[in-house]
């Protein structure tokens, strides 16, 4: 389905998650290497932006994660979008499949996706829980807002 748009649900879990982290006590925020990862990479920045610009030693304003979240969120809507294609989807589950892109990046090479694009819906909802490791290990952090994102993804809209 075209024109489809991250609803305030999946936005509020993906900032919740993401969070604006290393705050800097004049307001504005220092990137940080990944709290999970055993090397540290990714380097994080702001609403849990990374890329090759997003390293040590650098510091974003509350103006600039947001703006790199808006512009960075409408990447992911439109994978999320394409892959599900017209697989009939409600708001709420098409929030929790963009929450879980953002996070991972794995919404086409996921179980998670695959079943909700063949309408296995509660099969689909089941699979969240799967992905909460950060190398091979897993992370509190994961297993609650992957068990958020399973219960916005089964709330009827």
């Amino acid at each position: 389905m075209t024109g489809r748009t991250l609803g305030a649900a999946g936005a509020k879990i993906i900032k919740k998650w993401e969070g604006c982290a290393r705050k800097l006590p004049d307001g504005r925020f220092a990137a940080y290497p990944d709290p999970g990862s055993a090397d540290g990479k990714p380097w994080t920045s702001g609403w849990g932006s990374t890329g090759a610009d997003v390293k040590k030693g650098v510091v974003w304003t509350q103006a600039q994660c947001d703006a790199r979240f808006d512009a960075e969120i409408v990447t992911y809507v439109k994978q999320v979008a394409a892959f599900i294609g017209e697989t009939p989807t409600t708001q709420n589950q098409f929030d929790a499949l963009v929450s879980f892109h953002y996070n991972t990046g794995a919404i086409g090479k996921s179980s998670l996706g695959r079943l909700h694009k063949a309408g296995q819906y509660a099969e689909a909802q089941a699979q969240f829980g799967k992905w909460i490791y950060n190398d091979r290990k897993p992370m509190d952090g994961l297993k609650s807002r992957r068990a958020e994102e399973a219960r916005l993804y089964g709330t009827k809209s």
